[in-house]
C-alpha cells in the first residue's frame, strides 16, 4: 500500500506561481508511475503530469506545458508540481496519484491505484 497526502494548495492572482506537493509513504518501491491530475467543478479529471524515474519520462498536457514542472525528491519520498504564470482556468482540485499496475504511466485515472484526498488550487483573474 502507499499513501499520498497532498499539501500547498491555496488561492493566488493570475500570473503568480504556486508548488503543491505529494509526500508519499508505503510501499513506494512499487510505484513505477507518478502523476498530478486536477478536477474543475463539472468537468472530468485530467492528467496534467507524470513522471516515471525508471525511464526519465516526464510528459505534460498542452494546457500547462511550458509553465507547470513536475519533480522527485526520492530522499523525502515526495513529488512536486511547480506551477508559474497560473491563469484562473487553472483552478481546479488538483490530485496526486500513482499506479503500480503499469510500467509505462496511463492516460487514464482509473488505472492509478493510489491517489490522495486533493488539495485546492484557486488562480482569481
Amino acid at each position: 500500500q502507499v499513501r499520498l497526502v497532498e499539501s500547498g494548495g491555496g488561492s493566488v492572482p493570475a500570473g503568480e506561481s504556486l508548488k503543491v506537493a505529494c509526500a508519499a509513504s508505503g510501499y513506494t518501491a512499487s510505484v513505477n508511475c507518478w502523476g498530478w491530475f486536477r478536477q474543475a467543478p463539472g468537468t472530468q479529471r485530467e492528467r496534467i503530469a507524470v513522471i516515471n524515474p525508471k525511464y526519465d519520462y516526464t510528459w505534460y498536457v498542452d494546457s500547462v506545458k511550458g509553465r507547470v514542472t513536475i519533480s522527485q525528491d526520492n530522499a523525502k519520498n515526495t513529488v512536486y508540481l511547480q506551477m508559474n504564470s497560473l491563469k484562473p482556468e487553472d483552478t481546479a482540485m488538483y490530485y496526486c496519484a500513482a499506479t503500480s499496475l503499469y510500467d509505462r504511466c496511463p492516460e487514464v485515472p482509473y488505472r492509478y491505484n493510489y491517489w490522495g484526498q486533493g488539495t485546492r488550487v484557486t488562480v482569481s483573474a
